[in-house]
């Protein structure tokens, strides 16, 4: 396999009571060495959009799973692909609008900003993915996606 064609990525494992902020410093992290090393742009909002979703998704980890959590950012098809498994097999429901509602907007959020979602349970606990686009949309969608 050519050195070009080596996946870029980025595995992390977090024990769970470690602040949710280095999840968000690691996927910086991540983002820095993707543009800085391997010379693919990633936008300002595309580096906004991973680190709040990086840090809703390991939140929510850290608040409903005992125990530790993973978490994986690769880079494929334009895109940061983000993973995170947890011990709870029990798959979050996002919640109907309702703008008097406090908090509990996270998982609202992650699917509005990101190219793709996706849940499912694992052998042990389950598995929660997220792609979110390197480039902006010229017409400014949040979503960095096409429409």
């Amino acid at each position: 396999m050519p050195l070009d064609s080596r996946p870029i990525l980025s595995a992390l494992a977090f024990a769970g009571d470690e602040p949710v902020t280095e999840a968000r410093h690691a996927a910086r992290a991540f983002l820095t060495e993707v543009q800085d090393v391997h010379e693919i742009p990633v936008s300002g909002r595309a580096r906004g959009m991973v680190q709040l979703v990086v840090t809703e998704l390991v939140t929510n980890a850290h608040k409903y799973a005992p125990g530790p959590c993973l978490l994986d950012l690769e880079i494929s098809d334009g895109a940061v692909e983000i993973s995170v498994w947890d011990t709870d097999p029990t798959l979050p429901v996002a919640q109907a609008a309702d703008p008097g509602r406090v908090g509990q907007h996270g998982l609202e959020i992650v699917i509005g900003v990101c190219r793709s979602f996706e849940m499912r349970r694992e052998p042990v606990g389950k598995r929660i993915k997220a792609a979110v686009v390197l480039a902006d949309d010229p017409g400014g969608h949040p979503a960095g996606r096409l429409l």
